[in-house]
């Protein structure tokens, strides 16, 4: 029986963090009952669950149905569907991560889930899992980025020197500024960015790259997305803190990801110490990513294999950057198939 999006039934689930903030789950199931387990799928920062069900062809929400997996994607609190919130990672690793992974485990009756994460999704969850948070995870697919933060020159003197700046006007910076002005400063960032990038028309997709990267585009190359993709991007961005800014620099100049604020359930630096998970983790990465560089991912497998040789994977994908690993046009032939290997493997 073929899948189409028409069959899927999609489920809002409601639940708190482990301190109090409302999150959510949406499930999504088809006619077919899943012969395997759950598989829940992390977005990254000022985004939203729907980052994996772009208007293209084939999803990968459509293809893991296919599969046979059981589908919940995750909406944490650095989501656009949720009420903005200064978050930091390890606010998610600590309150966010777990909790999803125990609602998805209560609501299923499985022992165990699989993940795949993405960004700051990725970041924060892989945070969660080497700090001995999530027992029952037992596969992590992560995207981009992992422990070891690793940025363009331009990215690190902008999340460095403009973002301290930024915050004397703005407690947040929004690529939804290039579609709804909220203030005279979203304005002048407008104009900026409308000023200095000529890559393309869509105004949104500029302000991601100005946000998030140091290329023009930076989180995608634009031959891969279809003019509809490019389209929807414009409703799938908004708020992010300057408070991730100022915890992602710190990371940045340790090389690894580093605890910010009181959690005593982390360990001060990532990077320090073997993670304190089972889980396989297979690292992908888009040898165009402008966002974070592909050595991100490689520090973090040899880290992994320093700890533990052999266990976990690679990838480095030619021809893709940071998001169309996820919505370009032909990510259902190029990267869809290494995702759902390894998740089967």
């Amino acid at each position: 029986m073929d899948i189409t999006r028409a069959d899927h039934v999609t489920t809002i689930i409601p639940f708190r963090a482990r301190d109090g903030r409302p999150l959510s789950l949406v499930h999504v199931t088809s006619p077919i009952a899943p012969s395997k387990g759950p598989v829940l799928l992390v977005h990254g920062a000022g985004v939203r669950a729907e980052l994996f069900r772009p208007p293209v062809a084939t999803t990968l929400v459509d293809v893991l149905l296919e599969d046979g997996w059981d589908v919940w994607m995750l909406n944490w609190r650095a989501s656009i569907d949720l009420a903005p919130v200064a978050w930091t990672l390890a606010d998610a690793a600590v309150y966010d991560h777990p909790a999803a992974v125990d609602r998805v485990l209560d609501e299923t009756g499985a022992e165990t889930l699989k993940a795949v994460i993405h960004c700051q999704g990725s970041t924060s969850f892989a945070m969660s899992a080497a700090a001995g948070l999530l027992p029952r995870v037992d596969t992590i697919v992560s995207n981009a980025v992992s422990l070891h933060p690793v940025v363009p020159g331009f990215s690190r003197f902008k999340i460095e020197r403009l973002a301290p700046l930024v915050q004397h006007f703005s407690p947040f910076i929004s690529p939804a500024w290039g579609i709804r002005s909220e203030g005279y400063f979203s304005r002048v960032v407008r104009a900026i960015v409308k000023a200095s990038h000529h890559e393309c028309d869509n105004t949104v997709c500029k302000l991601v790259s100005f946000t998030y990267g140091s290329g023009r585009p930076a989180l995608w190359r634009h031959e891969n997305l279809d003019e509809a993709t490019h389209s929807w991007i414009q409703g799938e961005f908004a708020e992010v803190p300057l408070s991730f800014f100022t915890e992602m620099a710190r990371c940045i100049r340790a090389g690894s990801l580093v605890t910010v604020g009181h959690h005593p359930e982390l360990p001060d630096d990532f990077g320090a110490q073997a993670p304190r998970t089972d889980a396989r983790f297979a690292l992908l990465a888009g040898l165009d990513n402008l966002c974070f560089l592909p050595e991100s991912q490689e520090r973090t497998y040899e880290f992994l294999g320093r700890h533990r040789p052999g266990r976990d994977t690679l990838h480095l994908i030619p021809g893709y950057g940071h998001l169309d690993v996820f919505f370009g046009a032909n990510a259902w032939q190029d990267t869809f198939p290494i995702i759902v290997k390894e998740l089967n493997s």
